[in-house]
């Protein structure tokens, strides 16, 4: 009888933080995008190992089995699960390598261009002067540029490959970050910590490099994901106006690009690369608004 009683203790007191910790994983959980990271994680999978799983190489041409419709329709094949196009190359492996090629382009768009907008928001917001009003001036001549008609005009001036797409993204797009992280350094920078840094001894450079720059972490995340989105956009539109990736590599915008003339008969050539895009941005804008949510104090305390 003695022993009942701590027992009974241990047992409410354990079923207590059993009920702490579930409510804490639900209250975690409520809101996640669940189908839009899924989706996401589906097209990264298939882009990082698209190599071991394409059925056919993208550019072999079977002049047999040209437009073939999808394996499910009159005249399908299961050797071609989604078709064929006019030059008979296999529309599903087509998709899979250009998913690989639509993220790598946007994942390292995101990056060089973040990367280059952080380091511009630090020194505009933190030194301030006259490199404030020079780096701002710069970034607000760059925003009022038509985004995609300067990168159309760059492209054919320096040539349709992937790693120009690459680099010009990366020049039109890193004004959005700069602009929006200053502001996050302005109201950063007048906090207790680094004033406290300053009375210290640091130096600016470890100051933004180590006070400023992680506190500005959870809006770039926010941003990249937003922009991951616009970033292939503006490379399938580059494609599909014959200025981005060249062929043969089966871009997503190239694709749509080659079956638009085949649109009568030949309607999946089309659908899936355009499918493929507004799945992959609608995912990404989901996903984006969501972690806008989650990493804003001010939405966590509510």
């Amino acid at each position: 009888m003695e022993n009942a009683a701590p027992q009974e203790i241990m047992t409410g007191t354990s079923s207590v933080f059993k009920s702490i910790s579930l409510r804490k994983i639900l209250s975690v959980a409520r809101g996640v995008p669940v189908i839009p990271i899924i989706i996401l994680l589906t097209f990264v999978i298939v882009g990082v190992f698209g190599s071991f799983i394409m059925p056919h190489d993208p550019t072999d041409a079977d002049f047999e089995y040209t437009l073939t419709p999808p394996f499910w329709q009159k005249g399908g094949t299961t050797k071609y699960l989604l078709g064929t196009d006019h030059l008979g190359r296999d529309v599903l492996s087509r998709l899979i390598s250009g998913t690989r090629i639509s993220l790598q382009v946007g994942f390292i768009v995101v990056a060089l261009a973040g990367m280059l907008g952080s380091v511009i928001a630090l020194l505009s917001g933190y030194l301030g002067g006259w490199i404030d009003m020079v780096l701002m001036r710069l970034t607000d001549t760059v925003m009022s540029l038509p985004y995609l008609m300067v990168a159309i005009v760059l492209a054919a001036v320096l040539g349709p490959s992937k790693n120009n797409i690459i680099i010009i993204l990366a020049i039109v797009g890193w004004a959005g970050y700069a602009r929006v992280l200053r502001g996050e350094v302005l109201r950063i920078k007048e906090s207790d910590f680094v004033h406290l840094a300053v009375t210290s001894g640091c130096s600016k450079t470890r100051i933004m490099v180590v006070h400023l720059f992680p506190n500005i972490v959870n809006t770039l995340v926010v941003l990249a994901t937003l922009q991951l989105g616009i970033v292939i956009i503006a490379e399938s539109s580059l494609s599909f106006l014959g200025v981005g990736v060249p062929p043969p590599d089966p871009a997503w915008g190239l694709m749509i690009a080659e079956g638009r003339n085949y649109i009568s008969n030949g309607w999946w050539l089309c659908l899936w690369p355009g499918l493929s895009i507004l799945l992959v941005v609608l995912s990404c804008n989901l996903v984006g608004d969501w972690l806008r949510v989650r990493l804003d104090p001010k939405f966590r305390q509510i």
